[in-house]
């Protein structure tokens, strides 16, 4: 009985040292940008063998790129202007890349004649190969259609050669040259994109745009597809 009371009375294991913890109950003065991490599930001792995304909640994904932790990304590209966009910044970062903004925008130009197909073009920039995603000529943005298609050619890139993993994915919301619009107009869902990546085959890290950090009220899974729990709380059960 003491031993079971004494069980009872373990507190979990604390995050942050000193009074960190009771400090970062709530958001601290300064924290607008917050996010509500929920997991999905518990640790089994016999793990789940099904493929899933992995969503890096809150990571920064050009740091990542930087420090070797990705051998390749999937991104957008387009044939006029990219220096907005990630492909111009990891080749300015990178000290052994040949590519600039200029250089990629000119490559991509020389596929981009052709209409009604997406396209996934190369740029190898020694430590780290970029899949970017070309919308097909005359469309002023990226489609769902397009994401799905350019991802079941990433998917069969990705397993051919295993020196293209591990490898990490924008998110493909919140951009400026390359942007991805459904069929009324309007940027899609998160869950949208995650599910377009992951029925293609996809199986590798997303990084969420930093505009859905400011997202501080709804709890958000780690992985995807994501837990059952959603699924009946959409259907009105608990």
């Amino acid at each position: 009985m003491t031993r079971s009371r004494g069980r009872e009375k373990e507190q979990a294991p604390r995050i942050y040292e000193g009074d960190g913890d009771r400090l970062m109950a709530g958001a601290p003065p300064d924290a607008n940008e917050r996010l509500i991490l929920v997991p999905d599930a518990l640790p089994s001792k016999t793990p789940d063998p099904t493929a899933r995304i992995r969503i890096m909640w809150g990571q920064h994904l050009l740091e990542d790129l930087l420090a070797g932790r990705y051998r390749s990304l999937i991104c957008a590209v387009n044939a006029q202007d990219n220096r907005s966009g990630i492909i111009a910044q990891l080749a300015a970062l990178l000290p052994s890349s040949q590519w600039d903004q200029a250089s990629i925008s000119e490559y991509a130009r020389q596929f981009s004649a052709a209409p009604g197909r997406v396209k996934v073009l190369k740029y190898d920039m020694d430590a780290v190969e970029v899949l970017a995603i070309l919308r097909p000529a005359g469309q002023e943005h990226l489609a769902i259609a397009d994401l799905e298609s350019a991802f079941k050619v990433i998917v069969g890139m990705l397993g051919r050669r295993s020196n293209r993993l591990p490898s990490a994915s924008v998110s493909f919301l919140g951009a400026r040259a390359n942007r991805l619009l459904d069929a009324n107009g309007r940027e899609p869902a998160f869950e949208s994109v995650l599910r377009t990546m992951y029925q293609a085959g996809y199986a590798g890290d997303v990084y969420p745009s930093p505009a859905m950090w400011h997202t501080p009220q709804v709890g958000l899974f780690a992985r995807y597809p994501f837990a059952s729990t959603l699924d009946r709380l959409r259907q009105g059960g608990f």
